[in-house]
């Protein structure tokens, strides 16, 4: 009884077996055996190993993550893409329940040796690892990529600067008769796509121009494409906070030049000024990229406009100092002038004593009292006269000093106007050029 049981039961899951249909996992899994059952990974793959295999490529730019202008490094994240065809990896699709895309390990099939050229660092990216393949044999790998290239990076014209820095892919062991290089799309498209670039950095994407040449080198020539990133920096904040405060601080500088050439304000107020330059300065190293090959417009131009600020602070200091020399010694030549003078008066009211013939008569005392009192009127005219002559001296040195000192400083204030109307001319062509970019 249990064997005729047993029969019943191995029939009905026969019969099941034959009215159910094969579930789809299995099409596939047998499909996927059949491709990497006696595929060979390290082979490239080609029927006609004089065919060269072509690899597609495409890029799209999603942001800019770094520009780091001391070391000349461009940090940006991508959207990366290789399409080649595998002859090895083809298949009627008919025969296997109509399937016409399925997903292999990148890891189990043969691969291109595409790097980029200006990698200075690790590649940061996701591990995916599964491409896609169809039914002709084409794979599709599309990965998300960080990369960290040179760049040759010009900060010159800070903040209105343009940057281009290149990407360069290429096979780095097959030369051009074993892989080849295409564009997977039209290159006007690549250069104007920007849907997937994050608009709300710093930088702004212009444009991501393509080019394909061959490289020639001693051991082969080799395909490459060449990818030129162009961004340019947002300058709307650069300028409220740093162009417009360093034009007011020079425009204050600018306005010292109305002090008087002597006045002692001036020399505190020049100082006042130039702590705000320095204090501006060291906020602004923190804003200004530094590069050990190019120095910025704006740093070249506080550079001199701080020095004519010394220069003409100098030139004050010495003006002061010197007046102050000059009155010193025409109090010290008055001063003699008046000791002189009092001698000349002790001698007079402390005579010498008289002789025996002169102390008889009056007559002959009040003739000598006479000239005594026109010497001493003639010796005080002598005085004043001696003390204008020392004043006048004093004061017309000073005047010529002042005269020449109030020339030179005309001449460091049209200096001043020239560099500074030089700088806002250039700072509105820079402008000019950034906008029409």
């Amino acid at each position: 009884m249990s064997l005729l049981w047993s029969c019943l039961l191995v029939a009905a899951v026969g019969m099941v077996g034959m009215v159910t249909p094969h579930p789809r996992t299995s099409s596939l899994h047998r499909l996927t055996r059949q491709l990497l059952q006696q595929y060979h990974k390290d082979v490239r793959p080609v029927y006609n190993w004089a065919e060269a295999t072509t690899v597609y490529l495409d890029l799209c730019v999603h942001a800019v993550l770094d520009v780091d202008v001391q070391n000349q490094k461009l940090k940006t994240s991508l959207w990366y893409r290789e399409v080649w065809n595998d002859e090895f990896l083809s298949w009627n699709s008919s025969l296997f329940d109509e399937i016409q895309e399925i997903s292999l390990p990148l890891s189990a099939i043969w691969a291109p040796d595409i790097i980029i050229n200006e990698f200075v660092d690790l590649e940061r990216s996701p591990d995916l690892p599964y491409v896609y393949v169809n039914s002709s044999g084409t794979i599709s790998n599309h990965k998300p990529i960080q990369v960290v290239s040179a760049c040759s990076l010009q900060t010159y014209a800070f903040p209105f600067d343009i940057q281009n820095c290149s990407l360069t892919f290429n096979s780095i062991l097959h030369t051009v008769e074993d892989i080849d290089l295409g564009f997977l799309r039209n290159r006007e498209d690549i250069k104007n796509d920007k849907r997937a670039f994050l608009n709300d950095t710093e930088w702004q994407l212009l444009s991501v121009s393509s080019t394909y040449h061959i490289l020639r080198r001693s051991t082969g020539n080799f395909a490459q494409i060449q990818f030129n990133v162009v961004i340019r920096r947002c300058a709307l904040a650069y300028v409220v906070s740093l162009l417009i405060p360093s034009i007011f601080l020079m425009l204050v500088d600018l306005g010292s030049f109305y002090l008087p050439p002597n006045c002692r304000a001036r020399i505190v107020f020049k100082t006042n000024v130039l702590v705000g330059y320095t204090v501006f300065r060291v906020n602004m190293s923190d804003e200004v990229p530094r590069s050990a090959g190019c120095t910025s417009l704006i740093g070249v131009f506080f550079t001199v406009c701080m020095a004519l600020l010394v220069l003409s602070l100098s030139k004050s200091i010495l003006l002061i100092k010197f007046l102050h020399e000059e009155r010193h010694s025409g109090q010290e030549r008055l001063l003699l002038c008046l000791q002189g003078d009092s001698d000349a008066d002790e001698s007079r009211l402390y005579p010498r004593a008289p002789s025996a013939e002169t102390t008889g008569s009056p007559v002959r005392q009040e003739h000598q009292v006479q000239p005594d009192a026109l010497k001493e009127a003639w010796l005080q005219l002598q005085f004043i006269n001696n003390s204008l002559r020392t004043q006048d001296q004093v004061y017309q040195k000073e005047v010529e000093w002042l005269a020449i000192l109030y020339h030179f400083d005309q001449l460091l204030f049209r200096i001043y106007l020239a560099v500074l109307g030089l700088y806002t001319v250039t700072l509105c062509t820079l402008w000019a050029l950034w906008s029409r970019v």
